[in-house]
């Protein structure tokens, strides 16, 4: 089967190419799913080496990971029960970008027919960190939240699903005016360009003066500071990626915290381990907004798997909009994606 290859720590989307390798069998408690369609974005940092989490350092060559969607052919020993004819997983570290990928079986849920399988990407991981961050902050209708980095695969999710859990008003930031023009179609109430410097003061002036009462966070850095300063009296702030680059964490004192401001980190794994009947309400929740077109996941581009070197410079060069997916050309299901 074909699949693809990043050959060493590299900068160069071109070092990942694709090759034939046997199909892998399912082991204990696993399935293999003959992939339609696999999500690319935090891979591009994976390939070198930047991913903030220290239990993922790669030994080269590797088959990278992301999001799968498609059908399950096989099951490995001990997999009882239905397993989902067709599902998406999430498949973070590694072995995804190939026509068929070996995930735990209790990671699969189930994708509705009527659903295509790019839109159904939104389904292992990006939706269920939208509102899992949204969760754990307990956002509470009428309160304000400021969505960091709105273009992305999560963030352009986590603004319209604040907007329909009742945020009093959604703020956006994004790095060029375009971005922030896509966050404001998407529902956002204001969107700041954290370009420029004063960035901070245009989202205070948008609440009044008071700050911000939930904030999501996946930048990371300097923005990730200046979000902590932003924070109302009670305000949270979650932190769940590191889209500005580098491993480095910055320092935050609890003197910065003594104004009733709480801090706190997000991983979909630790989410779906410590509340997994609220994993599956949240996946469920958010196959009814896709299908309903509540949500909508916009596809920036489909390639073919074979052009997964082209999929990470489009990612590296910070101009999608939504989702970068990859088509294995397998499947009945459309995957044509789309807005």
């Amino acid at each position: 089967m074909p699949c693809a290859l990043s050959e060493s720590m590299s900068t160069a989307a071109r070092m990942v190419r694709t090759e034939e390798v046997p199909i892998p069998e399912p082991g204990p408690g696993q399935v293999l799913i003959e992939a339609e369609a696999i999500s690319v974005f935090a891979q591009t940092q994976m390939r070198r080496n930047v991913f903030p989490a220290p239990m993922w350092r790669p030994e080269f060559p590797i088959t990278l990971g992301g999001d799968v969607v498609g059908e399950v052919v096989a099951v490995g020993p001990g997999v009882t029960g239905n397993a989902p004819a067709t599902g998406s997983a999430p498949s973070p570290w590694h072995g995804a970008y190939a026509e068929y990928v070996v995930v735990d079986a209790d990671t699969v849920l189930p994708v509705p027919a009527a659903l295509d399988a790019a839109q159904a990407t939104a389904l292992p991981a990006p939706g269920p960190i939208a509102m899992g961050t949204m969760g754990t902050a307990s956002l509470a209708p009428g309160e304000s939240v400021l969505v960091q980095r709105p273009s992305g695969g999560i963030g352009h999710l986590a603004v319209q699903l604040a907007r329909l859990a009742g945020a009093g008003t959604v703020i956006a930031t994004a790095g060029t005016p375009e971005k922030c023009a896509y966050a404001r179609s998407l529902g956002a109430d204001v969107a700041v360009d954290y370009s420029r410097a004063d960035w901070p003061d245009a989202v205070r002036e948008a609440t009044g003066g008071r700050g911000v009462d939930v904030i999501l966070d996946s930048v990371g850095g300097d923005v990730l500071r200046q979000g902590v300063g932003l924070l109302a009296p009670f305000g949270r702030l979650v932190f769940y990626g590191s889209a500005g680059g580098g491993l480095g964490i910055p320092a935050v004192s609890p003197m910065e915290l003594i104004g009733m401001r709480f801090l706190t980190g997000f991983a979909l794994s630790a989410w779906r381990n410590a509340r997994p009947e609220r994993y599956r309400a949240d996946h469920d929740a958010l196959t009814a907004h896709l299908l309903a077109g509540t949500v909508r996941q916009t596809v920036h581009a489909t390639l073919p798997l074979e052009d997964v070197g082209k999929a990470h410079e489009i990612v590296e060069s910070r101009a999608q909009l939504g989702r970068i997916v990859l088509l294995t050309g397998r499947g009945t299901r459309t995957a044509g994606g789309g807005a």
